[in-house]
């Protein structure tokens, strides 16, 4: 009885830091990768450095971005950190 007294509050502590840290860390790399996955021309985007432009062209592991000055460059697919406007939106 006075091994379950102790173990219940480490299990308690584990449960408690799964649902706190390691769950939403996994919800949020599973919402990127999608984000990263579903990358299309047109897309106006920001890499993590803080680069804004839009997707000029994208393969499998590289994107070529458009700036606002007319130059491209090629970033990994990975740079990107968010969608701002997706190529839809843009159309319309």
């Amino acid at each position: 009885m006075q091994n379950m007294t102790t173990l219940i509050p480490l299990i308690l502590m584990f449960v408690l830091f799964y649902f706190l840290l390691i769950r939403p860390q996994q919800k949020r790399q599973k919402s990127v990768r999608q984000m990263q996955s579903d990358l299309k021309k047109g897309d106006k985007i920001v890499t993590i450095g803080g680069l804004h432009g839009f997707i000029d062209s994208i393969d499998e592991s590289k994107v070529v971005i458009k700036c606002g000055d007319g130059s491209r460059l090629t970033y990994d697919r990975n740079a990107i950190r968010e969608v701002t406007e997706s190529s839809k939106t843009a159309e319309v």
